[in-house]
């Protein structure tokens, strides 16, 4: 080959290369705002789904609400293939669509009559969470689709169970001993994590017992408070729930410590209807936190960095400065997938992962996962209304409390809103210890709920929302 027909070649490679080059930066640049109007428009119809009673539009908007999932998935799995021009993209892609398509077949199949908006919400925002893991680290994209899938599949089994053994009342202090063991194993063969002694790793495999504690200790609380909300009965359950929250006080795991702690003052103040308990528990707070600030180093550190993260942006303030700068830079639109700089910003793919989002997926869209987030939320409340056992009416509404609250302390703390917590956001964030416990959660509450459904009116409709006394808008109607 001589030299005029090397520099053709060189030329023509060059053009290809340019031409990859525009049609990429075409495609990032137009996927940001069609991904923004997908997630307006399915975000839009978890809170428009259930105006008027018509059941055919109802079931259309499901429908619509998967494709666009599809869709955003197809466009930003896209957008990743073209920024590395991987084959293994491709296959991840697929793994991930056929995950998707076999849960939503399976769970509408086992889980008769279940709330079609939960389940959509679910697979949304395991989805977002696959796409932004792989976008920074596929290891872990893979590991946690693995998670979702074998929990997934044992998900399956709970209605069978919750229909089978219907005494899952009558266990609350076992709960509570199996609660308190379990958490204190870490101090045992526990390993110190970012300031928190709070997880068991084994081998390759690390596990945080205070997520899975977590569904334990909302059967225990209302598995007790269902039975007697006597005041010496409450002072014996708050003792137990009380040493809950101090052994993970003691393993610095100030996240965990919170949640538990408002998901107990929650469930006491629906089953006893007592005010004085909220003010008990109030003042019981600010107490701990005064305390926990006096006591605990890496408390005053998260509090000084929360106060002034500029002026310890080289110490303290590094992981908020950073988070900030990323949830600036994205604006309302973002930078595009793939085109910011999270791997800057500490611990992204779990505790920081919001900020990831808002740098490369924009504000309008993170503005809509919390709608998303908080729209489980109400499903969850309107589900627990629909309970008749009070055993199952209080542990949905401590499973929501326990999530929302979890969703309150990621993006409070990312955002400088709150001092961080490090917890991380559910089903968005890597972790399987996270993903595993926020997806039983779904389920348990999915499970209780067709089986109160099937022991009730076989005529009422799953997703019509439950008024103030509980009874659905069908029941009204048919008096």
């Amino acid at each position: 080959m001589n030299k005029k027909e090397a520099a053709k070649k060189l030329m023509e490679l060059f053009g290809d290369l340019n031409l990859i080059g525009v049609i990429h930066s075409v495609v990032v640049e137009a996927s940001k705002y069609i991904i923004i109007i997908l997630f307006a428009v399915y975000t839009w119809h978890c809170f428009t789904v259930f105006i008027g009673k018509n059941i055919d539009r109802q079931d259309k908007i499901y429908k619509r609400q998967k494709t666009i999932m599809y869709v955003i998935h197809f466009i930003c799995s896209l957008v990743l293939y073209l920024n590395s021009l991987s084959v293994k993209i491709l296959g991840f892609y697929l793994a991930q669509v056929c995950f998707l398509v076999l849960v939503d077949k399976a769970y509408l199949y086992v889980y008769r009559n279940l709330s079609k908006m939960v389940m959509n919400n679910m697979l949304m925002l395991l989805c977002i969470g696959f796409l932004m893991i792989e976008r920074l680290d596929t290891a872990s994209a893979v590991r946690q689709m693995i998670f979702a899938g074998a929990i997934a599949f044992v998900g399956l089994f709970i209605p069978w169970l919750i229909e089978r053994f219907s005494y899952f009342d009558r266990f609350g202090w076992i709960y509570a001993v199996l609660g308190i063991v379990l958490l204190a194993l870490v101090f045992v063969i526990g390993r110190e994590s970012h300031g928190a002694k709070n997880w068991i790793i084994i081998g390759s495999v690390a596990l945080q017992p205070s997520e899975f504690v977590k569904i334990i200790y909302v059967f225990f609380i209302a598995a007790l408070l269902a039975k007697s909300t006597e005041f010496l009965d409450v002072v014996k359950v708050s003792a137990v729930a009380a040493l809950h929250v101090l052994i993970l006080v003691a393993e610095k795991d100030l996240g965990a410590a919170l949640i538990f702690f408002m998901t107990y003052v929650l469930i006491l103040y629906v089953a006893s209807q007592n005010s004085l308990y909220l003010l008990a528990a109030s003042v019981a707070g600010v107490v701990a936190a005064v305390g926990g600030w006096k006591l605990f180093y890496h408390v005053q550190v998260r509090v000084q960095a929360w106060q002034d993260p500029w002026g310890t942006i080289d110490s303290q303030g590094y992981q908020v400065a950073h988070s900030l700068f990323a949830i600036g830079t994205g604006g309302w639109f973002g930078m595009g997938l793939g085109e910011g700089m999270p791997y800057k910003i500490p611990v992204a793919t779990s505790d920081f992962i919001f900020s990831a989002i808002c740098e490369e997926l924009g504000g309008l869209f993170a503005i809509c996962l919390i709608l998303v987030e908080v729209s489980c939320f109400i499903m969850f409340v309107n589900i627990a209304l629909k309970m008749t056992r009070r055993f199952y009416k209080l542990t949905a509404l401590g499973l929501a409390m326990e999530y929302i609250f979890q969703v309150f302390l990621t993006i409070g703390g990312v955002t400088k809103f709150i001092p961080s917590t490090g917890v991380t956001l559910p089903l968005v964030s890597y972790g399987g210890s996270s993903v595993i416990s926020t997806m039983v959660l779904f389920f348990i509450i999915q499970g209780m709920y067709v089986l109160n459904f099937r022991e009730g009116d076989p005529n009422e409709t799953a997703e019509e929302p439950a008024g103030q006394d509980g009874r659905t808008a069908k029941k009204r109607r048919a008096k």
